[in-house]
């Protein structure tokens, strides 16, 4: 085994799972909302204060705030399986947050330092924070959620709750003999 492919496989990081109140959770959404309107406010300053371009003004304020989070969610018998993509955010900088039906995955890294000399000729690092909400299709037990973090990929394991699984199990029975009968027609 090489020293690279060595260090790819230690790569695996155990994130804390953070339980969020529903009222933390709005209160960590409004202050977003507030940042992202500033930001949207100084862009329409920038342009010199014409109107109807609000919703530009917006678009371009939420993408130099915000990292976009591209999802996979896959669903197995007994859990929900979601892929994120979190590039450049370690364990220590995300937090999940479950309900029974809602995941939500944030993050908020510093920006890198430079020398005090040195002075940035040219950025585009901006978005610095991530923030997005998934609804789940079916209710999950929030007390077995598993995550795991793998070179920029998170994913984030949550079982379905037990009423969620019977409820499956009945579908599959009742699906079942329906499509026998069809068959033999």
């Amino acid at each position: 085994m090489t020293a690279q492919s060595a260090t790819a496989t230690q790569r695996v990081k155990r994130i804390e799972l953070v339980r969020h109140s529903s009222e933390e959770v709005l209160k960590e959404v409004s202050q977003l909302n507030d940042l992202i309107a500033r930001r949207a406010f100084e862009i329409f300053e920038q342009r010199g204060s014409s109107p109807g371009h609000d919703v530009e003004d917006w678009l371009r304020a939420e993408s130099e705030l915000l990292q976009p989070v591209p999802l996979n969610v896959t669903e197995l018998r007994e859990v929900y399986i979601v892929q994120a993509e979190v590039p450049g955010f370690s364990g220590e900088q995300i937090g999940i947050s479950v309900e029974p039906r809602l995941l939500l995955i944030s993050g908020k890294r510093e920006p890198i330092g430079q020398e005090a000399d040195a002075q940035l000729i040219h950025a585009e690092w901006r978005a610095s924070q991530l923030l997005r909400a998934l609804d789940l299709p079916s209710a999950i037990a929030p007390s077995g959620v598993d995550t795991t973090l793998d070179n920029g990929i998170l994913t984030v394991e949550l079982p379905k709750a037990q009423d969620a699984r019977e409820l499956l199990l009945e579908l599959e029975a009742l699906e079942t003999p329906a499509k026998g009968k069809a068959a033999a027609n």
